[in-house]
């Protein structure tokens, strides 16, 4: 315990309230434990985005939203009465449906892959729900989660800087990069400095062994398929085409698709393997080739927002770029393209496999968070 008493230190002071964001999980429901030890005033906050518009099953897939909320709710209110602190749900279903639900269909129809969870973590939980919670009369000083990342305060630049967590196979920095200096100053991650191990192992040890065993959440949606989220009329089947534009087969619907995918085309054939490598949603086509067409050294990022520095830099500036969560940053040339900051060139030293529009593209300087913004082509 003597590393927990090391961390609780980096914590606000005793006294100070915090509300947590809780979704009844080992993570959340422990920042909640690490900020009551370290004698802060605890309130747990739960967002509640599930308003049935949409017609999703409870198949016992876990996602942030689907009919499997109820659940949710109430093993956070559990989680919070043993913790023995003040509990509110707010409800945020027309916001979420607007910020999140509507974005991402329009993405997914515009032929690009969206991440509805940046997108959700900059409008709704670090948004809406603080706003929302602050509006019903709740008072607190900071907001915390269970995400792992870190925020320190630099006084050079007196700036907030989002630092990656200690944990690289569960650091959620790429989850986070959109937020903005007004949000991250009255941010605390307790888990920040801890590994997943770590507070597993604290949960068995202060009395929630059924939370540290609990499977995680994968997904926003509780579906395996967004299907849901869309109307019969908006899916429309189309061709397959190559580089050439030859046909080679029918798809059922460019929501279905995205850049990298290689089963379900049914086009196969002799040699080598066939890879999505565009989305043509003016034609309402999906576009096949090889898994070395897939390799791109230059994209184009847009709608970016800097974190640790106050604009795009004006000279070419070196970073390590993440294209999508589970890639591991390379290596790359950051360039700003218009006078606003808001347009930025990025030129890796090697080619990158699937460089997928609409995804977000983070960079990072070591474990800092420069800024962040969405992918938008590979054709600079």
């Amino acid at each position: 315990m003597e590393f927990v008493e090391q961390i609780l230190d980096l914590l606000p002071p005793p006294g100070t309230k915090v509300a947590v964001g809780m979704s009844g999980g080992v993570d959340s429901s422990m920042a909640v434990w690490l900020l009551k030890q370290r004698g802060c005033e605890v309130i747990g906050l739960t967002m509640s985005l599930w308003d049935n518009r949409f017609p999703l099953q409870d198949t016992g897939v876990k996602g942030c939203f689907g009919p499997g909320e109820e659940q949710e709710i109430a093993m956070a209110q559990s989680v919070a009465e043993r913790l023995e602190i003040p509990f509110h749900v707010i409800r945020l279903a027309d916001e979420y449906n607007k910020a999140v639900l509507e974005y991402f269909r329009q993405e997914y129809l515009s032929g690009r892959t969206p991440n509805p969870c940046v997108r959700c973590n900059r409008t709704i939980k670090f948004g809406f729900l603080i706003e929302r919670a602050q509006k019903a009369g709740i008072p607190f000083d900071y907001f915390a989660t269970g995400h792992y990342a870190r925020v320190h305060f630099d006084p050079v630049q007196n700036r907030y800087l989002l630092l990656r967590g200690i944990d690289r196979e569960k650091d959620q920095s790429y989850f986070l990069a959109m937020l903005q200096q007004e949000q991250l100053k009255k941010i605390v991650f307790p888990l920040g400095n801890f590994t997943k191990t770590h507070i597993r192992e604290l949960a068995r040890n202060t009395g929630f062994p059924e939370l540290a065993d609990q499977s995680e959440s994968q997904d926003f949606l509780e579906s395996n398929k967004y299907d849901v989220l869309f109307r019969e009329d908006e899916v429309k089947e189309g061709d397959i085409v190559d580089e050439q534009g030859h046909i080679l087969g029918k798809h059922h619907g460019i929501i279905h698709y995205t850049i990298g995918q290689r089963k379900g085309l049914g086009i196969g054939g002799a040699g080598d393997p066939y890879y999505v490598i565009g989305l043509d949603p003016i034609n309402n086509r999906v576009i096949v080739g090889r898994k070395t067409a897939l390799l791109k050294q230059t994209m184009k990022v847009i709608d970016c927002n800097w974190v640790s520095i106050p604009d795009a830099p004006e000279t070419p500036m070196k970073i390590q770029c993440k294209i999508r969560l589970r890639h591991e940053p390379a290596s790359a040339q950051l360039e700003k393209v218009d006078d606003y900051g808001k347009i930025v060139r990025v030129i890796f030293d090697e080619p990158q496999s699937a460089i997928t529009p609409g995804q977000t593209a983070v960079f990072y300087n070591n474990d800092i968070v420069i800024g962040a913004g969405t992918i938008d082509s590979t054709e600079i």
